[in-house]
């Protein structure tokens, strides 16, 4: 890694945390086996960069406000698989993607060129609750409870992105500040495995599907066991994508990745989190489905930020 992608971390307490989310990971053998798969992905994944420089391809340019995404976000591989080519220069880019991390992100869009692409500028506020409300009004139901009259089991998360802190606790009780409550969706399959629909936004359209595997016991945390790459048609109804499309909306994502659950009892899916600087893809996951995860958000990539001009 180049030095100034070791900035972004901090080493603490034998633990790796990220700066900007708070996140923190378990410095341990698992970490160095996910680097280097990562590292595998990587390298490959800069072939496509290098083929594009050496043959002049140069369409779209691409700038990222406020900040750069580092390679192990989605949009990097993308990106250059595309063909679109990254410049500094925010005034002058076909296209400018809004890139902050940050779980809410106000910033005014920057003076771009005349026809300039503008992504995920109306994306402002990922926090669970404003996460669960648009759900609400997507889908017609509730994800969220009131922790102090609701009786039974339900999950408790805090409002920030990426923190991977959920727990599952007993109401009615009194809520703590900075934390949500969610119902306790029943997505647990065979051998005791519990299944995320990941789904991939492009463009605010529904694309391509990661089904997330991990431990029933891990739950919460970002550790997968088994990673299958799937499409939207076949993870969902026609009518789940379209709320899907209406979540997206709401929020004003165009690019980033929501997590679905479907719950076993009553068949409903539910959007739990979302993401709009979406990590990818995920490690689990085999590298040939790797590539072409890439190769497809690349080709609805084009088509949603750099169609043809006639």
């Amino acid at each position: 890694m180049s030095r100034s992608w070791l900035a972004d971390f901090k080493y603490e307490d034998g633990e790796l945390l990220v700066k900007k989310t708070g996140h923190r990971i378990p410095a341990n053998v698992g970490l160095l086996n996910d680097v280097f798969t990562w590292l595998t992905f990587y390298t490959l994944a800069q072939s496509w960069r290098t083929w594009r420089r050496l043959t002049g391809h140069k369409r779209p340019s691409i700038a990222f406000y406020p900040e750069k995404p580092r390679p192990w976000y989605f949009i990097w591989p993308v990106m250059h698989a595309s063909g679109a080519k990254l410049i500094s220069d925010v005034s002058s880019a076909d296209i400018v993607f809004q890139f902050d991390d940050s779980t809410n992100s106000l910033h005014a869009p920057p003076k771009t060129k005349k026809g300039a692409k503008l992504v995920n500028f109306d994306c402002t506020d990922i926090s669970k609750s404003n996460v669960a409300a648009a759900f609400e009004r997507a889908a017609g139901y509730s994800l969220s409870v009131d922790p102090r009259t609701y009786s039974g089991t339900m999950v408790e998360k805090s409002e920030k992105n990426a923190c991977h802190d959920g727990r599952i606790i007993e109401g009615p009780m009194q809520p703590i500040a900075d934390k949500t409550y969610q119902v306790l969706v029943d997505n647990e399959i065979e051998g005791g495995l519990i299944e995320d629909l990941r789904c991939c936004i492009c463009g605010g359209e529904p694309t391509l599907v990661f089904r997330k595997r991990r431990q029933i016991s891990r739950r919460f945390l970002n550790e997968n066991a088994e990673v299958l790459l799937d499409t939207p048609q076949n993870a969902y109804t026609a009518d789940e994508i379209t709320v899907i499309r209406r979540f997206a909306a709401e929020i004003g994502l165009e690019w980033g990745g929501v997590d679905v659950l479907r719950d076993n009892a009553s068949g409903r899916i539910y959007i739990v989190d979302a993401n709009k600087t979406d990590m990818g893809p995920p490690v689990a996951l085999k590298l040939g489905d790797k590539l072409k995860s890439t190769r497809r958000m690349a080709k609805a990539f084009v088509r949603a930020f750099a169609p043809r001009r006639a």
